[in-house]
């Protein structure tokens, strides 16, 4: 280097250096402070720590193990918040697809006037149009599902499309399984099934809006507001028809 020419140069940047320009601290939200500006010498100094914000949660548990398709029923009845965040990271295409599907072929014969025109149909007549009605649900099911998971990253959700469809899926079939099966006995037109119908839509709301919260990790109030569109769809297409 010339004499008399002032050597610029770059020293390295010292752990003080972090909100120095040209620094980027690695922050958290809601968690350890240690965490976010860590010290030389503690067991996080060197570790990337930049958490990622999840609207309206500090902090997401891991996703458990996939769960087999009886423990997966079975915990969405006993203790679905659990079975949520296990399950968040996980497809369950064919627990869905047959617990649906079958649903569907049930469907029909919950109401009064379908079950009647089965029942008095020759067997060749009534086979298709039962087959053909549980397709028709599994594919409402999708639909719906993917609108309600469509809602939810609009309004800043993160979950996965494959898990949150899936459990749709499960939860709008089974928690109507109670008023189905006695409407196929008792008529859809009972003041008994009707009755149950409307708890059991009650039911389906939370735990649907519950899943949505937890897949997708969302506040209640946004989570409610990304399953309403399911939420009415059902309504008009498995209730109202039978007051």
């Amino acid at each position: 280097m010339p004499a008399g020419e002032p050597e610029y140069y770059a020293p390295a940047p010292s752990p003080g250096q972090d909100d120095a320009p040209g620094h980027t601290r690695a922050f958290t939200f809601g968690g350890d402070a240690s965490l976010a500006d860590p010290q030389p010498g503690s067991p996080h100094y060197g570790d990337d720590n930049v958490a990622t914000y999840r609207a309206g949660q500090a902090a997401t548990p891991p996703a458990g193990p996939r769960l087999h398709w009886k423990d997966l029923l079975r915990g969405i009845v006993r203790h679905p918040g659990r079975t949520f965040w296990q399950t968040r990271d996980h497809k369950v295409w064919a627990p869905a697809l047959i617990v649906t599907f079958v649903y569907g072929l049930l469907a029909v014969f919950g109401f009064d006037a379908a079950r009647n025109d089965i029942l008095d149909a020759t067997l060749a007549t009534s086979v298709p149009w039962v087959l053909t009605t549980g397709v028709a649900v599994v594919l409402c099911g999708l639909t719906l599902g993917a609108v309600t998971n469509t809602l939810a990253r609009q309004l800043g959700g993160d979950g996965a499309w494959a898990p949150t469809v899936g459990l749709a899926m499960i939860i709008t079939s089974l928690t109507d399984a109670p008023r189905l099966l006695f409407a196929i006995f008792l008529g859809g037109g009972n003041g008994f099934v009707q009755l149950l119908g409307w708890l059991t839509w009650f039911g389906c709301a939370w735990l649907l809006t519950s899943m949505v919260g937890k897949s997708h990790d969302l506040p209640w109030l946004k989570a409610l507001g990304a399953s309403s569109i399911q939420l009415l769809a059902l309504l008009m297409l498995f209730k109202l028809p039978l007051i």
